[in-house]
C-alpha cells in the first residue's frame, strides 16, 4: 500500500505551501525535501549550487532522497528531482505522484526571488528553456495531474486531497 503523496511540479506551483495544507487535511505527516537537502549540507539550496555546482547538487538531492523510509506523508520534492530516475522510482515505490502543474506565465510571474532560490538552472539557460526541458519530465513521472494556475492555496490544497482520494 502506498501510504505516501509525492508532489512534484515546476518552482512555485505550491508543492510546499500547498502540500502543508494538503497534509494538515489528509491526517498525515509533512516532509519538504529541500529542508533535508539543507539539513544533510548545512547550506541553503542557492549556496550548495554556487559554492558545489549543479552536478554536486542533484547528486545530492538524488541521495537526500534515496535516503527516505517514511510512511503516511505528503511530500513536497524540489523542482529538479525528475532528473533522477533513480530518485522518481524510489518515491514512486512508496507513493502516489501528484503533479502540480503551471503554465509558464504564472510560473514566471510567481518566481519572485530567482537568484537565491536554488533553482536548478543550467548556465546560460533561460526560465522557459528548464520549463521545456521538465515539463515532459513531470508528466512522465505523474499518476494524477492538478492544473494550478488559477487556483488560490486552499483550492490547490483540496485538489490535492481530490487526488489523494482517488488511491
Amino acid at each position: 500500500m502506498k501510504s505516501n503523496i509525492i508532489l512534484i511540479g515546476m518552482p512555485g506551483a505550491g508543492k510546499s505551501t500547498c502540500g502543508v495544507l494538503a497534509a494538515k487535511i489528509l491526517l498525515k505527516n509533512f516532509f519538504d525535501t529541500d529542508l533535508l537537502i539543507q539539513n544533510i549540507e548545512g547550506k541553503r539550496l542557492q549556496d550548495i549550487i554556487d559554492e558545489n555546482g549543479l552536478e554536486y547538487f542533484q547528486n545530492a538531492e538524488e541521495s537526500a532522497i534515496l535516503s527516505l523510509n517514511i510512511n503516511g506523508t505528503v511530500i513536497a520534492t524540489g523542482g529538479s528531482v525528475v532528473y533522477s530516475e533513480a530518485a522518481m522510482r524510489h518515491l514512486k515505490s512508496f507513493g502516489v505522484v501528484i503533479y502540480l502543474h503551471l503554465d509558464y506565465e504564472t510560473m514566471k510571474k510567481r518566481l519572485k526571488n530567482t537568484a537565491v532560490r536554488g533553482l536548478v538552472l543550467r548556465k546560460g539557460a533561460s526560465l522557459r528553456e528548464m520549463y521545456e526541458e521538465r515539463l515532459p519530465l513531470y508528466e512522465k513521472y505523474a499518476d494524477f495531474t492538478v492544473l494550478c494556475d488559477e487556483n488560490t492555496i486552499d483550492e490547490t490544497a483540496e485538489k490535492i486531497v481530490e487526488a489523494a482520494g482517488k488511491i
